[in-house]
C-alpha cells in the first residue's frame, strides 16, 4: 500500500558534482547516484521534489561564527596558500580540503536540511529527506570530519522554533560529536548516538558516559559499540533504547546490511511524527546510494525489487546489479553480549533519570528567516550594517523542480 504521509524530497544536482580531491573518501557523487536510483524506481513519483535554497551567510551563523563562515565564503584552492594561518585556525586541510565551489556546496545541503525542518514546521510535509545533509562533525568555529557547515544543528534550531523538542538519532558508525556538542546544556534536545568506540577511532569521543551537563543531563545518549556489530544485536539495541555503518565500508567497521540499517528508519517511522532524515557518512559509494534509496522506499512504505533497473549509473553496481547487498560479516564482532547488556543497563538508567518532557515555555514563534531588529538611529555607526549584507538577508523564493524541468508543486519531533 502506498504511504499516506507526505513526503518532501530535497535535491540539488549541483552537490554531487563538487570533488573532494584525489583519494579523499569523501565523494559527493554518491548523491547523483543515489538520486538516479531513486528516479529509476519511480519514487520520484510518490513525493513532492524540491531544490533547496542555498542558505545565506547569515542563516548558516545562526550556529556557526560570523568569522568561520566569512571565511569559508572567501577562500579558494587559489588563494589558500595566503591564509595558512587562519587554515589551521579552522581546522581545514587534509580531512578538510579546500576545493572549488566549497562554499556553494555548504550552502546546499545546509540549504536543503533548513527548507526540510521548515517544510515540517509549517505542517506541509510528515517527512523531509535530505540525502545531501547529515554532516554532523562541524563545529561552531571549524571543520572537522569531511564537514564543513554542521547542517543539521541548523535544522534543529529551525525545528525548535515550533517543536517543544527534538530527539535527534545518529546510526553514523562515527560518533555524533558536533550536534552533541551543540546541545550538551540544554533539555530541549536529546542527542542519541550509535557509534564505534576505542581503538583511537575517529573522532575520539561519544563514551556512554558522556550524558550532557547541567539542563542538558541526561539528554545526550551514547551507545558506544566495538567492531563488528551485527543487524540484530544493532536493531535490538536500537530499538531498547549512518550509511556508513554499512558492511564493507571504506571507512565503517560494522557488519550492518542494508535490511539493518533501513529497519531503524522503518522503527523511527512508525512513531508517526514529523521526521527530517538527513545522509551523513558513507564511502563505499555504491552501498550508500543503495542504502539511501531502500531506506527512501522505507518511508514511502514502498518495496523495490532486488534487481536494479537501467539507469544512468547502471555500471556502478555490477556484476549482480542487485539492490541488496550480503553482509558476509566481514569481520568478528567484538560486542560480546555482556559488553552489549552492560552498555544497555548504562543508557536505561540514564533514560530513567530523565523528566518525562522538558518544562518549555514557548514564546512568540520568530519567522522562518528570523532576522533581529536593527534601528539605525540607535545604532553605532561603525556598527550598521552594510548594504552588501542586507542584500543578503533578502530571501529568494524557493524554486521547485522534478527531474530537470522546474514545475508548479506548491530525523529529528520533530524526530
Amino acid at each position: 500500500m502506498p504511504s499516506k504521509d507526505r513526503i518532501a524530497y530535497f535535491y540539488d544536482g549541483d552537490v554531487g558534482n563538487v570533488y573532494f580531491g584525489p583519494n579523499h573518501p569523501m565523494k559527493p557523487h554518491r548523491l547523483c547516484m543515489t538520486h538516479h536510483l531513486v528516479l529509476s524506481y519511480d519514487l520520484h513519483k510518490k513525493m513532492e521534489i524540491y531544490r533547496p535554497h542555498k542558505a545565506y551567510p547569515v542563516e548558516l551563523a545562526q550556529f556557526h561564527s560570523e568569522d568561520y563562515v566569512e571565511f569559508l565564503h572567501r577562500i579558494t584552492p587559489d588563494t589558500q596558500h595566503l591564509f595558512a594561518n587562519e587554515l589551521v585556525k579552522y581546522n581545514l586541510g587534509e580531512d578538510c580540503p579546500v576545493f572549488e565551489n566549497l562554499f556553494e556546496f555548504c550552502q546546499i545541503y545546509a540549504g536543503g536540511t533548513i527548507d526540510a525542518a521548515r517544510r515540517l514546521n509549517n505542517q506541509l510535509c510528515d517527512i523531509a529527506i535530505n540525502w545531501a545533509g547529515g554532516l554532523h562533525h562541524a563545529k561552531k568555529c571549524e571543520g572537522s570530519g569531511f564537514c564543513y557547515i554542521n547542517d543539521i544543528v541548523l535544522g534543529i534550531l529551525e525545528l525548535l522554533k515550533y517543536h517543544a523538542r527534538v530527539l535527534y538519532i545518529d546510526i553514523d558508525v562515527h560518533h555524533g560529536d558536533g550536534v552533541e556538542e551543540a546541545f550538551y546544556f540544554t533539555d530541549r534536545v536529546m542527542t542519541v548516538s550509535f557509534h564505534k568506540y576505542g581503538d583511537m577511532f575517529f573522532p575520539g569521543t561519544g563514551d556512554v558516559k558522556e550524558i550532557g551537563e547541567r539542563e542538558g543531563k541526561y539528554y545526550a545518549i551514547n551507545v558506544p559499540l566495538k567492531d563488528g556489530i551485527d543487524d540484530a544485536s544493532f536493531t535490538r539495541l536500537f530499538k531498547t533504547c549512518g550509511a556508513d555503518s554499512l558492511a564493507g565500508d571504506r571507512l565503517g567497521c560494522f557488519n550492518l546490511s542494508i535490511d539493518g540499517h533501513s529497519e531503524c528508519v522503518r522503527f523511527v517511522k512508525k512513531f508517526n511524527l514529523p521526521l527530517l532524515v538527513t545522509g551523513g557518512g558513507g564511502y563505499t559509494k555504491e552501498n550508500v546510494a543503495r542504502c539511501w534509496t531502500v531506506e527512501t522506499g522505507v518511508l514511502l512504505d514502498t518495496e523495490l525489487p532486488n534487481e536494479i533497473p537501467d539507469n544512468e549509473y547502471i555500471k556502478y553496481f555490477g556484476p549482480d546489479y542487485s539492490l541488496k547487498i550480503q553482509n558476509g560479516n566481514i569481520q568478528e564482532n567484538l560486542n560480546s553480549k555482556s559488553y552489549l547488556g552492560t552498555i544497555k543497563m548504562q543508557v536505561l538508567e540514564s533514560l530513567r533519570c530523565l523528566q518525562h518532557a522538558p518544562g518549555v515555555q514557548m514564546q512568540e514563534v520568530p519567522p522562518d528567516f528570523y532576522l533581529p531588529d536593527f534601528d539605525e538611529d540607535e545604532q553605532n555607526p561603525e556598527e550598521r550594517v552594510d548594504q552588501h549584507t542586507q542584500d543578503k538577508q533578502i530571501q529568494r523564493d524557493d524554486e521547485y523542480y522534478e527531474g530537470d524541468n522546474d514545475n508548479d508543486h506548491n530525523m529529528e519531533d520533530g524526530l
